[in-house]
């Protein structure tokens, strides 16, 4: 099986995880998925192909004998996609690219006005949907790289270094890493291969915090209202007034940090406001937790205690620090790209990976890109040379010390 035929078949499992779910997966079609994958494993030849109880994929491949005294290398990807834009029944299709608009079946547009990046995929195929969902390259990509770097390496009898691949469900939701089976998994270092653009290779990303902001305000009749009523849902908006609009991630970019308003809800007793928080240096991202706090400490002295409450958990951290140690990791993966042909390109994630979090648990895990574009989006796409090339990388990833 190609790489191409691979992910179009991965993509035709819908599999958007749920915020709103406590069980792992959150979606039971993430199970349907983890099973199929389970199975190509098994019959390209892994070993110890297999789902746990909850959802995490996991396969081994020994090393050639010419590298076994190499420690396994990790490769992780995972299966869900993002609630954000519709993930279900997606309707793939190989384009020829112009560099110029694409017409999507739907009607819709990749305009190269505003996506200047499909000019320098002139004279390539691309992987697009039909305009109405996301496609599922976040990160149904990153998986068919990885098993069809294994199967390569499998069929063709190539050196390689031990390889633990594990898929993980829930990452979109920040909850990949939670139940992560690090006890049984057999390397030290490992990868996510879950980026963007071919060439990008990271590890550095934000430090996160997930902010819940809950306004309790007093009902009355409107008629009777002066000097009594408390309305919750002004509070709310006045609340989001008073971020810094410069700070949004709309204006933001690069090692920029951001306040971000995912959702609000209000009448006039009650509101809530969900928020992330974003900073790469660690002083900043704690003077933005601050800084919330201190808003709700300003509205609570106007409009009474105990009005505004707030929530704040950290997500992750900037796994940068813990990949510092573990140069020849970066190292490694330039190496891999540049054999490839691939210009390599070192980026800070405006965002976090399942990598993030296994990093501060003891699995020092940077990122590498997959070839997929404008992620969580209907205008999602993917180069079918981009696909190819990630799996060439990986395979030279497993020859490297």
């Amino acid at each position: 099986m190609t790489v191409i035929e691979r992910f179009l078949n991965y993509v035709s499992y819908p599999t958007p995880s749920d915020e709103n779910c406590e069980n792992c997966p959150s979606t039971k079609s993430q199970l349907l998925l983890a099973e199929e994958i389970r199975k190509d494993m098994e019959s390209i030849g892994m070993e110890d192909a297999k789902v746990d109880e909850n959802g995490y994929v996991s396969a081994f491949l020994s090393a050639s004998d010419d590298m076994s005294d190499l420690p396994p290398l990790g490769l992780i990807a995972h299966m869900d996609t993002s609630p954000d834009a519709k993930g279900t029944d997606i309707k793939p299709a190989v384009i020829d690219c112009d560099g110029k608009d694409i017409k999507l079946a739907s009607g819709n547009h990749i305009t190269a006005k505003e996506f200047p990046v499909i000019e320098k995929y002139k004279n390539q195929k691309l992987i697009v949907t039909d305009g109405t969902t996301l496609l599922g390259a976040d990160d149904k990509a990153g998986i068919s790289e990885i098993i069809s770097a294994c199967e390569r390496i499998i069929k063709n009898k190539e050196s390689h270094r031990a390889i633990a691949v594990c898929i993980t469900p829930d990452e979109e939701i920040g909850r990949g890493a939670d139940l992560f089976p690090l006890k049984s998994f057999k390397a030290p270092v490992a990868y996510t291969v879950d980026g963007g653009e071919i060439g990008e290779i990271e590890y550095e990303n934000f430090n996160a915090a997930a902010a819940k902001i809950y306004i309790h305000g007093k009902n009355i009749h409107p008629g009777e209202a002066k000097n009594t009523m408390k309305n919750a849902a002004l509070y709310a908006s006045e609340f989001v007034s008073l971020l810094p609009p410069a700070e949004a991630p709309a204006h933001t970019e690069g090692y920029e940090g951001f306040y971000h308003v995912q959702k609000i809800s209000a009448d006039e007793t009650e509101g809530y406001i969900q928020m992330l928080i974003r900073d790469h240096d660690i002083e900043k991202y704690e003077e933005r937790k601050q800084f919330i706090k201190n808003l709700c400490e300003y509205l609570n002295s106007v409009y009474g205690e105990k009005t505004f409450e707030h929530n704040i958990t950290d997500t992750y951290f900037n796994m940068k620090e813990k990949i510092l140690p573990h140069i020849e990791l970066i190292d490694n993966a330039k190496r891999a790209m540049e054999s490839a042909g691939i210009t390599p390109k070192i980026v800070a994630i405006r965002g976090g990976t399942d990598g993030a979090r296994l990093s501060y648990e003891g699995l020092p895990c940077p990122n590498l890109s997959t070839g997929g574009v404008n992620f969580h989006s209907v205008r999602e796409f993917i180069p079918v040379n981009s696909l190819e090339k990630m799996v060439d990388v990986i395979v030279n990833l497993t020859k490297l010390a």
